[in-house]
């Protein structure tokens, strides 16, 4: 349904028919999880591949086809009849060789993913890769007539809840940051830097058509600090709120929820005290008993426990955020958000009477019936309205603030964490209007209480603490 609905669409544009697409991916890195799967003989494997090209070309695809790998997982990830591509290669001779024993030593040869830059985690440098690095290998490339697609070209932004993750060799969880700008050529919000530059300078001395010259950037603005005029607890949002409950905590997908955060929620008749451990938590916790918060929990970090006391007749409260789910690797398989394993207080499962309140935050919730609060260490939503004389591209600077989202005009910005390198969050002009604008922001931290927010025209992306 879905390749028949695409087709509908962009096949009058394949280059068969005097369009831009030029060509059609059967697979990206499938051979990596070949690789992975070694229990699964390659006849089935490739197999997956061949009605992939086949489905393709039932619904009115005519390629030319091909698929992506590393040179050295062709042998899983290539299919007959598609042109093997390759990832990251800088060795011409290993891509040629490579290519030529899966395509009848004929080429042609092309680096489907070139990385002029690369993508970030919170709490780890932003990475850089250097201009003279890029444009030596493009050369390489040019002199030996490879082809090759930028990945990426422009940087881009993971609005939303959009940003992925990966995982490292000690099972934690590496989430992207909100900007993708990746040290590409062209910025996240457009602008042409020395290494676009660069490249561009050196791709001309290989061409004879005339080169456009580089458009106008788009212009940024200022903006006097915001006033925030009002502040909403999140814990009073569950009064409209229908709690799911059931014995033991229910993951976001059996709450029928994607991304966003879920309130976890339980009364205590009797007093406990001791290790109160959340191994199954996907990804990050802010914990509280009756409404003071006691601790934070992190998949990042492996912290997965904390020392606890809980009066009777208290609430034990977890919000649990999805940082984002695994796009790469093994674990992809494993992305259950929430929390997916019982609760143990001291070795004890922690079972009956768990409310859930479901938080996905796809739009901004109506703050106007509820009552002004702030109090320090409490999740907190703070609103504003702002004017803007002319618009134009601009940051928000959350330096100072803790951890949460942003919403203007109802546009969610993405997530904001003090831990970097990301420390601001880029506005598209045509996001804003001129005159009255909103703003949203979601503190789930709240450790200092704010008074105004402020913007900024240059991204902040290489701060960490």
């Amino acid at each position: 349904m879905y390749l028949r609905k695409l087709a509908a669409q962009v096949k009058g544009y394949q280059v068969s028919k005097g369009g831009p697409i030029i060509m059609t991916q059967v697979e990206n890195e499938f051979g990596s999880y070949v690789s992975q799967r070694q229990d699964i003989p390659l006849t089935e494997h490739r197999k997956y591949n061949a009605a992939i090209k086949q489905q393709l070309a039932d619904v009115g695809f005519e390629g030319p086809f091909f698929t992506s790998d590393a040179s050295t997982l062709f042998e899983g990830g290539a299919t007959p009849g598609a042109l093997p591509t390759v990832n990251g290669e800088g060795d011409v001779e290993n891509l040629k060789k490579a290519v030529n024993q899966h395509n009848g030593n004929q080429g042609p040869y092309m680096v489907a993913e070139f990385y002029p830059g690369w993508l970030d985690h919170w709490g780890e440098p932003f990475v850089r890769v250097g201009t003279e690095q890029v444009t030596k290998q493009v050369e390489t490339y040019l002199k030996n007539e490879v082809n090759f697609n930028f990945y990426m070209v422009h940087g881009g932004t993971n609005f939303g809840f959009t940003s992925g993750a990966n995982y490292n060799e000690a099972h934690q969880i590496q989430p992207d940051i909100t900007s993708y700008d990746y040290d590409a050529p062209i910025s996240e919000a457009g602008w042409v830097t020395p290494k676009y530059t660069a490249v561009r300078e050196l791709m001309q001395r290989y061409v004879k058509y005339p080169v456009p010259a580089v458009p106008a950037p788009i212009p940024v603005i200022t903006l006097p600090p915001i006033a925030l005029s009002k502040t909403v607890e999140l814990f009073d949002l569950k009064r409209d709120l229908k709690p799911v409950t059931n014995n033991t905590p229910l993951s976001f997908e059996d709450l029928g929820q994607g991304h966003g955060y879920v309130l976890y929620s339980k009364r205590f008749a009797q007093p406990v005290q001791g290790k109160l451990q959340v191994k199954g938590l996907r990804d990050y916790a802010t914990v509280y008993v009756n409404g003071k918060f006691v601790g934070e929990l992190n998949r990042q970090q492996n912290k997965y426990e904390l020392d606890i006391q809980i009066p009777a007749n208290a609430t034990l409260e977890l919000l649990v955020e999805n940082m984002g789910r695994i796009n790469y690797g093994a674990d992809i398989v494993h992305n259950t958000k929430g929390i997916i394993e019982p609760l143990t207080i001291n070795g004890l499962t922690i079972t009956g009477d768990w409310s859930m309140y479901k938080l996905p935050f796809d739009k901004v919730p109506n703050l106007s019936r509820y009552p002004t609060k702030n109090r320090e260490g409490q999740p907190t939503l703070y609103t504003a309205s702002f004017n803007v004389p002319q618009t134009g591209d601009t940051f928000l600077d959350m330096r100072g603030w803790g951890k949460g989202i942003v919403f203007v005009n109802g546009h969610h910005l993405g997530r904001y964490w003090k831990v970097g390198p990301q420390q601001t969050l880029y506005v598209p002009g045509c996001w804003l209007t001129k005159g009255k604008n909103d703003v949203v922001v979601l503190e789930q931290q709240n450790d200092v209480l704010h008074q105004a927010l402020k913007t900024t025209d240059k991204p902040i992306l290489e701060s960490t603490q």
